[in-house]
């Protein structure tokens, strides 16, 4: 990482993250980015609803599957690539420095879209909530900005600061979901416990393309270990484990505490459940289980868990825009890192301002803060992320190819390739379902490739397209700069 001047008159601004981050902090961190509150009480009831019903749980299990297979290459490139960056970092030693750029743009994409979105849903959550107890009636837009700066000033000071939070947050909100499975088994549930969500035939039922989305999206955070690279303790061994750490984990728990809400209702009972109000399935499950006290503290936790959410990705985006800096292809200030609190706190503020102004310019187009801005540019990141990692699994295995630093088999050819036709299988199968997920549809309500499709559908072009275009331009205007842009192996 080059040392550039800063524009002070005393000494170079420092510009590389420093920390001792364990395998326990990061896991908190990125599995916190998978919000899990926010997916067993909002997503996994819309998998059950509108993707293949019972059979939904399975899905968390062969998300995690095929990302387990991604992560054992994501793994190995950590240990021989000891940069921070992750996606644009290895994109761009595996298939050259244009790709890695356009690799960067669309992991910005990613982290931003999926971001905003859940500050969309956090001021809805907060509006509604507040109403509900007799408060006064606050457009969700200004709680979406309260949270952001308040993001923003945790985001701005040290890491640690941010991991503990974290951690705290994710501890109270995995209990609480893990009671109410513990609740649902000792109670046994309308038709007793079993396993038919792990049926075949359920698991095909329906529309599992549309329940894909929502499993892959739940994991959406748990590849950016290596972005905290620079900030962990040794990091050749606790990325790796992070890395793992977190698939199994969010596997694990997703798929048991769905299978908990299913046993809760019943097979039998748990679509009606769900098309009742799939919103509040949640809150009404820890009612009948836990009492109103356990649906007061889930209702707190949501809200939290979503804040644990953002600033997880707040924290991932700011990194990213820190070694784009480093790498000279965002401005040189950006890429600082603050004297004291060690933290790349210029990027932090450029993350924040962005946040808010996106914010700002949904309000004025009054787009609906969950039907909308949530839906949306969640469904966005999904398939954003999806492209992302079959290309990075793709850049593993050339990169293998080309250096010869690694001969393992499995770790560099086999299970890269694997995880590549799963993330590419599962990328065809959003796409297909896009319209349902963005509410598309005909004059019969039939979902059709719309204009809010294909206008979304762009977004993912236009990113990396902008990246190579940008890469060309460097390697024209600035060669010296465009052979300093990655150190790969070849351009």
């Amino acid at each position: 990482m080059t040392q550039l001047e800063s524009t002070g008159v005393a000494a170079p601004a420092k510009r590389s993250l420093t920390g001792s981050l364990g395998v326990t902090a990061i896991v908190f961190m990125v599995v916190a980015a998978a919000s899990p509150l926010t997916v067993v009480g909002g997503a996994a009831p819309l998998g059950i609803l509108i993707g293949n019903g019972v059979g939904f749980p399975s899905l968390y299990v062969i998300s995690a599957v095929v990302l387990l297979l991604f992560s054992v290459g994501l793994a190995t490139m950590a240990r021989h690539v000891p940069k921070p960056g992750a996606f644009f970092t290895y994109a761009g030693y595996g298939l050259g420095r244009s790709t890695g750029l356009a690799a960067a743009w669309i992991a910005m994409l990613t982290y931003t879209t999926i971001q905003v979105s859940v500050y969309g849903y956090v001021g809805y959550i907060l509006s509604y909530t507040v109403e509900s107890v007799g408060g006064p009636s606050i457009a969700w837009w200004l709680f979406s900005l309260i949270v952001i700066a308040l993001v923003g000033v945790l985001g701005y000071r040290h890491i640690n600061l941010s991991s503990k939070v974290l951690g705290v947050l994710l501890v109270a909100e995995v209990g609480i979901v893990l009671v109410m499975v513990a609740a649902v088994m000792i109670n046994g549930g309308p038709q007793g416990l079993s396993l038919d969500t792990f049926v075949p035939s359920n698991i095909a039922s329906g529309s599992p393309g549309v329940g894909l989305m929502f499993a892959i999206a739940a994991f959406i955070g748990f590849e950016a270990t290596a972005i905290f690279r620079d900030e962990a303790k040794n990091p050749n061994r606790t990325i790796p484990r992070a890395t793992y750490a977190a698939v199994i984990g969010i596997g694990v728990f997703y798929t048991l505490a769905s299978w908990g809400l299913v046993m809760a209702w019943g097979p039998d009972g748990i679509m009606d459940a769900a098309a009742e109000d799939p919103g509040n399935l949640i809150l009404r499950t820890m009612s009948i289980y836990l009492g109103s006290a356990g649906e007061i503290i889930t209702n707190i936790l949501l809200i939290t868990s979503m804040f644990a959410c953002v600033l997880s990705f707040h924290n991932v985006v700011t990194r990213y825009q820190h070694s784009m800096s480093n790498a000279g292809v965002m401005p040189e200030k950006v890429g600082t890192v603050h004297h004291t609190h060690l933290s790349p706190h210029i990027s932090s503020v450029v993350q924040t301002v962005t946040a808010a102004v996106l914010i700002v310019v949904f309000a004025i187009f009054q787009l609906d803060p969950v039907l909308q801005v949530f839906t949306w540019f969640a469904g966005v990141a999904t398939l954003a992320i999806a492209l992302l990692m079959a290309l990075t699994s793709i850049a593993v295995i050339v990169y293998f190819a080309k250096t010869k630093k690694d001969r393992r088999v499995w770790q560099t050819i086999v299970a890269p390739g694997l995880g590549f036709v799963g993330l590419i299988v599962s990328a065809v199968l959003i796409i297909a379902n896009f319209p349902v997920l963005v509410g598309d549809a005909d004059a019969d309500g039939n979902p059709v490739f719309g204009g809010v499709s294909w206008v979304l559908l762009a977004l993912i072009v236009v990113f990396p397209l902008f990246g190579f275009v940008q890469a060309w331009w460097i390697r024209t205007r600035r060669p010296l700069a465009y052979a300093k842009l990655i150190d790969t192996i070849s351009s």
